[in-house]
């Protein structure tokens, strides 16, 4: 009886600690890159800042969640613009895809043809305010959104760590 106590009470303490989400203040682009690189929250507001507007967050059935307004942010494309991938020829672009990761491990994806090929890549932002709250003071800061998005929740991501680089095979 005494072990399943401590197996449960090491299961739930865990639990908790997972709901304590830490405030991100830089994020990192690996994988199939030329050069890594680290950028920060101050590096992000050397890019052009647009605003969003609002938005309303829905779940992945398209059920209403919050609104959030007053959002600002930069395109994800803006950011990666100086990043090289590694490939010897543009057509392997089309191959590529970007795992965006949260500090928490949750993942959402984009393909280099969806973010450089359709309008999507046109909402695909890393917010710099929401709410009316710049981003280095948000609890959840450093976050994403594709406002293109039907379900815009299932890739609403907080507390970017990193984007790593990948290549279909």
């Amino acid at each position: 009886m005494k072990k399943l106590l401590l197996i449960a009470l090491l299961y739930s303490t865990a639990a908790f600690a997972q709901e304590k989400l830490n405030q991100t203040q830089k994020f990192s682009i690996t994988g199939q890159v030329v050069k890594e690189s680290v950028i920060t929250i101050d590096s992000i507001m050397q890019y052009k800042v647009q605003d969003i507007g609002e938005m309303n967050v829905t779940n992945h059935l398209g059920e209403f969640k919050h609104k959030d307004d007053k959002l600002k942010g930069v395109l994800l494309k803006d950011i990666l613009s100086h990043t090289i991938f590694k490939t010897t020829s543009p057509k392997l672009l089309s191959t590529f895809y970007f795992v965006c990761q949260g500090n928490d491990g949750y993942k959402v994806v984009y393909s280099w043809n969806e973010l450089y090929n359709t309008e999507v890549g046109n909402h695909v932002f890393v917010l710099t305010e929401k709410n009316g709250i710049k981003a280095d003071k948000m609890p959840e800061s450093l976050q994403m959104s594709s406002a293109a998005d039907f379900k815009t929740g299932r890739r609403y991501l907080h507390n970017l760590d990193k984007i790593i680089v990948k290549q279909a095979e």
